[in-house]
């Protein structure tokens, strides 16, 4: 009985580890199937990956990519003249629009565009004299088109393409070139009080859009020097071409208008770590234009068939050297503190008679510029102060500066604004801004002819007083002829008094806006 169990034991052991071995080859082939498979699925994986990135690829290459900057201000603007007389608005409402366009083919290649479009609320109609109020004068010159409240088009306001090279020549130096119309607004300064990233000129002095060239080479990258870079630009304010079927030979010089106005300068960073930026901006520029006291006579006699055209006046060189601390210390409040100071230099070199800015003479200008950027702690935002001076002679090209009571940086005189700026939310951001100008002598915002001469304003506001006191210009006159006064100071009165109506002795501008930025 026992060996039977026992032959019993034997072999259904026996048994079990024959089925347990035959399920163990079954699973060993499915394993390996079950491998197979998933090496399969990892190959269709890795060529739908691939695909995919050949897809995005070339998507990229393919898509331009769109931001968009939006805005809505209302300011409230006003003028004491040099008669005693103000002019203002309460509330002017505005829109500025710009569309965003950048596309990189390349690593080191970059195109990049913007359109824009700047109005005011509402429609505009005809003046007394038949002709629109905006749109039409010299709130479309190509140097302010963006800048100034016109239609409801859109324009060009930048379209360039920028190359980025690793190094220049064998040197190691990096270096960059770029053609188009550039970004020539906003510069290094003038961008704080804006809330924007610094474009290529020195806000001090060059603020309007132009069309033309730059290289750069990153001096640095073998000087170890941080942040050390040269920058050559060339710029072309105007063309003399004709237009197109005008007559027989289309787009060449034309005798009929004003000879092209060029500029060619250099941008020089001596040192910027981020912290402490040192920067440096010389130019001339060729063939201004401007007016003669001739052309100006006409916009006097009442006569709407005369109307003032320009002449081509001289050249003019231009310098700047501009400093920031951005952050005051390494750590806590200071750190986020920004301190900045600015001195420019201008100098006339008239080719007429008449000579530029009202003078036959070479003429200097100068003018400073001191500001400081600040964060509140306790409500959030950043506030900002700044002072500017300029004096008698004083000339830079900011026509393009977004102020509606036009550019304090030109005002030969003084200037202060303070500002406070603060994101609301993500993209969305609130400004609110008081810019004020005293004038000490007249042509501030004029161009480079007579229209630019530097009268002394309270010599014209002296005048306006004495004619007044003599019971008008009649009486100037009368006293002429007797005898009390001579002809040529009679001349002198009644200049000024004519003047007076359109001269400005203060500007304010106080600037709300919402801001929206994706």
């Amino acid at each position: 009985m026992k060996k039977l169990i026992t032959l019993s034991l034997v072999a259904s052991t026996t048994l079990a580890f024959a089925s347990t071995a035959s399920d163990v080859r079954y699973l060993k082939t499915e394993i390996e199937n079950l491998k197979a498979e998933i090496a399969t699925l990892k190959g269709s994986d890795t060529k739908i990956k691939k695909t995919l990135n050949e897809v995005k690829a070339h998507d990229a290459k393919d898509n331009i990519k769109f931001s968009a900057d939006l805005r809505t201000s209302v300011d409230n603007i006003s003028y004491d003249m040099a008669d005693g007389t103000e002019r203002k608005k309460d509330a002017l409402y505005s829109t500025r629009l710009w569309l965003n366009m950048a596309y990189a083919p390349t690593p080191n290649l970059i195109f990049k565009g913007q359109i824009a479009y700047n109005k005011a609320f509402g429609a505009t109609f005809m003046d007394v004299t038949g002709m629109p109020q905006r749109g039409f004068g010299f709130d479309t010159f190509d140097w302010i088109t963006n800048e100034a409240l016109t239609g409801d088009e859109l324009k060009l306001r930048q379209a360039y393409w920028l190359y980025m090279g690793d190094d220049f020549f064998g040197t190691g130096m990096g270096w960059t070139a770029s053609v188009g119309r550039r970004p020539s607004t906003t510069g290094f300064l003038s961008n704080l009080r804006e809330d924007d990233e610094e474009q290529s000129p020195l806000g001090h002095m060059i603020d309007v859009e132009f069309d033309g060239a730059s290289a750069m080479l990153k001096l640095g990258d073998i000087t170890g020097v941080s942040g050390m870079s040269f920058k050559v630009c060339l710029g072309q304010g105007s063309t003399d071409a004709a237009p197109r079927l005008s007559g027989a030979a289309d787009y060449a010089e034309s005798d009929n208008v004003l000879d092209d106005v060029k500029l060619a300068g250099f941008i020089f960073v001596p040192y910027d770590d981020g912290q402490f930026q040192v920067k440096t901006m010389m130019y001339r520029a060729w063939d201004l234009p401007g007016y003669t006291m001739a052309a100006i006579r006409t916009t006097m006699d009442n006569d709407p068939t005369t109307n003032p055209t320009m002449t081509t006046m001289g050249d003019m060189d231009g310098a700047v050297i501009s400093v920031l601390i951005n952050g005051l210390s390494d750590d806590g409040y200071l750190s986020d503190v920004k301190l900045f100071g600015s001195l420019a230099w201008s100098k006339t070199h008239p080719n007429t008679a008449e000579g530029m800015l009202g003078s036959a003479d070479e003429e200097t200008g100068m003018s400073y510029w001191f500001g400081l950027q600040a964060p509140v702690p306790e409500i959030g935002g950043k506030f900002g102060l700044e002072y500017n001076h300029g004096d008698e002679y004083w000339r830079p090209f900011t026509y393009g500066e977004d102020t509606m009571v036009g550019s304090k940086l030109a005002v030969r005189g003084d200037a202060i604004e303070a500002y406070y700026t603060r994101e609301l939310t993500k993209g969305l951001s609130f400004s609110v801004r008081y810019t004020y100008m005293d004038y000490e002598y007249t042509g501030s915002n004029s161009f480079f002819g007579t229209d630019g001469m530097a009268m002394k304003i309270d010599d014209i506001k002296t005048a306006v007083t004495t004619v007044n006191q003599m019971g008008g210009l009649n009486n100037v006159m009368a006293a002429a002829a007797a005898g009390n006064i001579t002809p040529q100071q009679a001349n002198d009165l009644a200049m000024a008094v004519t003047m007076a109506p359109n001269v400005v002795d203060e500007a304010h501008d106080i600037r709300a806006y919402i801001r929206y930025r994706f």
